[in-house]
Parts: structure tokens; C-alpha cells; sequence
């Protein structure tokens, strides 16, 4: 196991960490209140992949009904997810006919990079729980 690096190190590394931080959440931000689609995602299409991540695999009628919109404009917002790469097909054991769509595996990130990535934020905040936000 690694150990802690000494406080004169760790205050350099932990800016590393923060010069990105303030200008990423500044750009996400403009982005979602500007409205536009993230990645070129239509906001059609963006239920799709915020159900599979919520409920799991389900067929395209399953996802219509939870939206309660036809099936067939479910199918065209699942067929542009996928030519994104962003869902795929798979047999559905309990029907033969409708396959079920499920999100593909994203990006290379492992948990420990994640874990890593939430912990790190939460330890520096504690470093300013001293600081008066208002």
C-alpha cells in the first residue's frame, strides 16, 4: 500500500488536482444551461441511456411505456443511441422477438479510478470545512 505523502508535497499535488476542477464544473455548467446537446446527443435521445443506467436492460416497449411514448419514436432515439455506441442489443431471454438494449461498457475507467476520483474531492472539501460559504 502507498503511503501519505508528507504535508510540503501534498499541499503542490492537491493543486493538481483543484486547477482542473473550478474550469471542468465552469464548462459542464455553461453547457447543460445553454441547452444544447451534450456530445451532439439530442435530448430525444438522452432518456435512453438515463433508464438503462436506472432500471437496467429493457426492451424498447418497456422503455416506451415507462416514458409513455410510442414505441416506435423509442425505437428511433434507441437506434440513434446505438449508432453512437452508446447501447447495443442483446437476446432477451423471455422474449425471443424483443431484444433487450443495454448501455455498452463506458470508457476505461476502473472503479478504484473512481473511488480514487470521489475520495479525493471529498478530503480536500474537509481541508476548507473551516470556511464561511456565505
Amino acid at each position: 500500500m502507498a503511503k501519505p505523502l508528507p504535508p510540503d508535497e501534498l499541499g503542490h499535488r492537491l493543486t493538481e488536482v483543484f486547477d482542473p476542477v473550478g474550469p471542468l464544473y465552469r464548462r459542464v455548467q455553461r453547457k447543460v444551461e445553454q441547452g444544447e446537446a451534450i456530445e451532439g446527443l439530442s435530448v430525444g435521445v438522452r432518456p435512453v441511456p438515463d433508464l438503462l443506467h436506472k432500471h437496467g436492460p429493457m426492451t424498447v416497449p418497456q422503455m416506451g411505456r415507462a416514458q409513455a411514448i410510442s414505441r416506435q419514436f423509442v425505437q428511433r432515439m434507441v437506434n440513434d443511441a446505438a449508432a453512437r455506441g452508446l447501447v447495443e442489443s442483446i437476446p432477451n431471454p423471455a422474449h425471443q422477438r424483443s431484444s433487450l438494449i443495454r448501455l455498452t461498457p463506458g470508457g476505461d475507467l476502473t472503479d478504484a479510478d473512481v473511488r480514487t476520483c470521489v475520495r479525493v474531492p471529498g478530503e480536500m472539501l474537509k481541508l476548507f470545512d473551516h470556511v464561511d460559504v456565505n
